[in-house]
Formats: C-alpha cells, sequence, structure tokens
C-alpha cells in the first residue's frame, strides 16, 4: 500500500457525538483517559487532524508576523527533519500560527510530536515564512483544495508514516470516510446520550450524493468492555473482493 494505514479513533456518545457538554462532565473523564492510553498503546507513527481540532486541542498564544516582503516562495514540500512521531495538521488557507516546531502537551502520547503542515497552494507567502522560521515542515496536498490520497502518500514518501491516527473534527473523518481511506475505526463509547444539535457527529460531509458509492461498509472486530459501562469498539474496512490497496 502506498499511504499510511488509517485508523479513525475517538471518543463517542452513545448517540454518535465526537464534540458536546458530555466531554467536560468529571465523571466522564475516565473515558477520555482511556481514549489517550489506546492512542499510546497503537503505537502510530502519527496522528493526523483539521484545523479546527488543532486549535482547541493545541491552542496557542497570538501571533503577530510582518508582511513578508521577500521573493516569492516556491510550493514545493518542505522537510525540516524526520522524527519518530508526527503532528499532521489539515490546514489549508494556513490558519495555525503554531509557536514551535513540535507539539506541546503533558499527555507523552503527544508531546514533542514533529508538526506536518498540509496546504493548499494559495497560502501566502508570509505563512510559508513563517512556518520555515519555527522549523515547521509543510507539504501541499493541492492548488485550491487537497487531495487526501495525494496527502497520504506524502506522509508515507516523505516522512515513512506507516500508521496514522486520524482524530477529527467530523468534517475530517467525513472526508476521509467520502474517499475510502479508513482502513479502522476505534470507539470509545461513553455510556450517556449528549442530545445536543449543535454537537458534531463521527463523520460529515456535504458530498455524499454527488460520489458513487456512498456507502462504506466495516467489520466488528472486536468489543472490549470499559470500566464504568464504557465500550471499545475496532472495526475494519470491509474491501471484499479488492485486493488492490494491500
Amino acid at each position: 500500500m502506498d499511504r499510511p494505514y488509517v485508523i479513525c479513533h475517538m471518543v463517542m456518545s452513545l448517540d454518535g457525538k465526537v464534540t458536546g457538554d458530555f466531554l467536560e462532565r468529571s465523571e466522564y473523564g475516565k473515558f477520555v483517559e482511556e481514549y489517550f492510553k489506546i492512542h499510546r498503546e497503537y503505537g502510530a507513527d502519527g496522528f493526523l487532524c483539521g484545523r479546527i481540532t488543532m486549535e482547541s486541542g493545541f491552542p496557542q498564544p497570538p501571533v503577530q508576523y510582518k508582511h513578508y516582503e521577500g521573493l516569492p516562495i516556491d510550493r514545493k514540500d518542505h522537510i525540516t527533519r524526520k522524527s519518530a512521531f508526527y503532528a499532521v495538521a489539515l490546514d489549508p488557507k494556513g490558519r495555525l500560527w503554531w509557536n514551535s516546531g513540535a507539539i506541546s502537551d503533558s499527555d507523552e502520547g503527544y508531546d514533542g510530536a514533529h508538526i506536518i503542515e498540509v496546504l493548499s497552494e494559495d497560502v501566502p507567502d508570509t505563512f510559508l515564512a513563517y512556518l520555515q522560521e519555527k522549523g515547521i515542515s509543510y507539504i501541499f496536498g493541492g492548488k485550491n483544495e487537497l487531495d487526501l490520497e495525494i496527502v497520504l502518500n506524502k506522509l508515507k514518501k516523505l516522512f515513512g508514516i506507516e500508521r496514522l491516527l486520524l482524530e477529527g473534527g467530523a468534517i475530517t473523518n467525513g472526508s476521509f470516510l467520502e474517499e475510502d481511506l479508513i482502513d479502522e475505526i476505534s470507539l470509545v463509547v461513553v455510556p450517556v446520550a449528549e442530545c445536543n444539535d449543535c454537537a458534531a457527529p463521527l463523520f460529515k460531509t456535504w458530498n455524499y450524493g454527488s460520489i458513487i458509492d456512498p456507502v462504506k461498509s466495516f467489520n466488528l472486530n472486536e468489543v472490549k468492555r470499559l470500566n464504568d459501562n464504557g465500550l471499545w469498539l475496532i472495526y475494519t474496512r470491509n474491501r471484499t473482493g479488492d485486493s488492490s490497496l494491500f
């Protein structure tokens, strides 16, 4: 396979929500901790999130960066360094002004992950100059919009990423599902219903009506009961009759 094996790993309520008040309630904190524990135990080469999820999970101090006045910067992939673990940020318009080239977090499953920004080619030179100054790697996934298959191919070819944890948000998850780029789904199910229309579902996309086969089938591989009535569900993609990817 010329791309990483992608595992969508999420915490979810009984009614399929991955955001909401339940994540902030102390009585359900044990399930969030279980999610982080599983994240570490997967031993993946990196994790990937959309811009909004990165902003909320790893907030950065505000940046005031001067307008770039140098020569135009070529839209070529920029690899600062290789790492044992990566934080891949889908940020096509260049809005994540990281404070450094690596994640700083209290959880060892995230701390120290080298940041890879995934951009479209229409980002401003100012942003590229800032990433270079901070020692942040970046790759281009398309001219105006991202081609996720190209992005995954580059992550494997340029950084050696073999296993990648896909960790939201809903639109990012939905985009990978829509393109049939999810190989496994790992769900920590919290025994509570969120019942909030504003909370995001596990997968969200506006394009289902325009794709040839919107239905993606998965096999239930394993069910583990967690303490206090939680569940850990593991599904793998059912690609019966299609061995071209493996």
